[in-house]
């Protein structure tokens, strides 16, 4: 649980609304850069090939994402700042810990690798609904649209993740002969 008197000096409270937009939009910030530095080091990992190209596409996405916050963060007149996203934090370790596991056995690791992107595209979503609310209460137009691009882009992300999950498990299973799972 965190103490609100331990909390970082720059960070002061949030008094309304527009603060905890603004709060929020500075830690997708950090987020989406911590998940950009972690897909590159995931694409250099992995054997899958529809993985790969699957990673190599939500890079350059990735980028542009950022690209629309800083946009966002100019609309505002504010400047870019990355506010620690624990969250993203957490995710990217626990990917890179499973990664680390795994990595004897690369259909294993493909699996592993997206495995913890579905997460990451599960909480993208869930973070960028709520910034499209938060602008939408603003009445923030261009900043609406903006993050509904990156919306959109982890929607189809996490949906191309999901399709491609049966397969690498299908590939781990027949690589791993100690191992009996069932898929439906």
């Amino acid at each position: 649980m965190v103490n609100l008197q331990e909390r970082p000096a720059a960070i002061t409270k949030i008094t309304n609304l527009q603060e905890k937009f603004a709060y929020e939009l500075c830690s997708i910030y950090d987020a989406e850069h911590r998940f950009l530095e972690a897909q590159q080091m995931m694409l250099q990992c992995v054997v899958n090939d529809q993985l790969k190209s699957l990673l190599q596409t939500h890079i350059q996405e990735t980028e542009q994402q950022i690209k629309n916050l800083e946009q966002i963060f100019s609309t505002m007149a504010q400047q870019p700042k990355r506010i620690n996203c624990d969250a993203a934090a957490g995710l990217v370790s626990d990917g890179q810990k499973l990664m680390l596991l795994t990595t004897d056995n690369p259909s294993i690791l493909d699996l592993a690798v997206a495995g913890a992107q579905a997460k990451v595209e599960s909480f993208e979503v869930t973070c960028y609904r709520s910034l499209v609310a938060g602008a939408e209460n603003m009445n923030q137009n261009e900043v609406v649209q903006l993050l509904q691009q990156n919306l959109q882009q982890e929607q189809q992300t996490a949906q191309k993740v999901e399709q491609c999950l049966p397969q690498l498990l299908q590939e781990a299973m027949a690589n791993t002969a100690d191992v009996s799972v069932t898929v439906s």
